[in-house]
């Protein structure tokens, strides 16, 4: 769907998801980039060359201020991220941004008071909420072939940053990435968390747990279990993943799985027994930026994921992580085992 006029937009931040945003939001014809922020020169260059005419700078307050857009896009690190939403709102402009949207639940939940007060649309990238596969599942879910939905099971292990890389602001891979899977499974029970528990795990004697796991049940009665590691095979000689989700009904079982290249859906049915292979999508940025689009041109929301909803699973997986770091979580492996990943790492990362 091509929109009559092209929304103008200012992007903040040139990273890796910047960057994806960047070339998503220039592809689509209901967008005209006028202005791009960064602090790596390199970044501005490459923005530049993509997109001719763009306006390029450091500043991004001055541009905020100066070249006027309808949309800003904010993609920094999160603690960033307050400022600049606010500085959006204040000049009435509508916003997409990265998630979390703050670097604390205290000023994610008041960030969350103020844009709820304002009445412009902004949308945080929840992208399991965008993926071709999450939506037909549910589609046969809802059709009854599993019957009522019983249990969810969701696993998201992969070899991942180490904990002794900058992970920033976002925390370790429990609050980072498994907010993204307990928005999931939220989002399929249709239901809030009503009783959990949750473990984690040092492993190679970091600080910090690097795997985490957690299980209980929503209010509707769905029970649920999560677990999140950037620990899988970190050194296996063949790198493999484990990235899944397991739909029980009281009459059927969905199972799906991906190797961040395909997604491979097998549906048990009670009157369809089928299997579907497809691409794997990624982090969708694509489809948010054009359901953003028609909803802008709708003035309401029309099926981007919130702010609530980000702000929701960012404080349910925190404090799941906060009760595993309480309770003294485990260590298994040392430092040594963790420094010869590293080098292993660096030495077969592409130039």
């Amino acid at each position: 769907m091509e929109l009559r006029k092209p929304y103008r937009v200012g992007v903040i931040g040139l990273g890796n998801m910047g960057a994806r945003y960047l070339e998503a939001l220039h592809a689509n014809p209901n967008y005209r980039v006028r202005w791009v922020c960064d602090k790596n020169p390199a970044r501005l260059a490459w923005a530049s060359e993509l997109i001719h005419q763009v306006i390029a700078g450091e500043d991004a307050d001055q541009l905020i201020e100066e070249v006027e857009v309808d949309i800003l896009g904010v993609f920094t690190l999160a603690d960033a991220r307050p400022h600049f939403i606010r500085a959006a709102l204040r000049r009435r402009q509508h916003v997409i941004a990265e998630k979390p949207i703050a670097a604390s639940i205290p000023e994610e939940e008041a960030l969350l008071r103020e844009i709820e007060a304002s009445d412009r649309l902004v949308a945080v990238n929840l992208f399991n909420r965008n993926a071709w596969y999450h939506r037909e599942i549910q589609t046969f879910i809802q059709e009854g072939e599993i019957g009522e939905l019983a249990i969810l099971d969701i696993s998201h292990q992969t070899p991942g940053a180490m904990p002794d890389q900058e992970h920033g602001p976002e925390g370790p891979p429990f609050h980072d990435c498994g907010m993204h899977y307990i928005d999931l499974a939220r989002w399929y029970a249709k239901s809030e968390i009503e009783r959990w528990d949750a473990m984690g795990l040092r492993l190679w004697n970091w600080s910090e747990p690097w795997w985490g796991t957690a299980h209980g049940h929503f209010q509707n009665g769905v029970v649920f279990k999560v677990t999140v590691g950037f620990t899988y095979g970190q050194l296996a000689q063949r790198q493999v993943t484990q990235c899944s989700l397991e739909a029980i009904g009281t009459l059927g079982v969905v199972r799906m799985q991906h190797d961040f290249n395909e997604v491979v859906i097998k549906y048990h049915g009670v009157t369809r027994t089928e299997e579907k292979r497809g691409a794997y999508t990624g982090k969708n940025v694509g489809k948010l930026c054009q359901v953003f689009a028609e909803s802008l041109a709708t003035g309401r929301n029309i099926g981007f994921p919130t702010v609530r909803d980000s702000v929701i699973a960012s404080r349910v997986s925190q404090e799941m992580l906060d009760l595993s770091r309480q309770r003294g979580a485990p260590v298994v492996g040392t430092l040594e085992e963790m420094a010869r990943i590293r080098l292993h790492k660096e030495a077969f990362a592409p130039s």
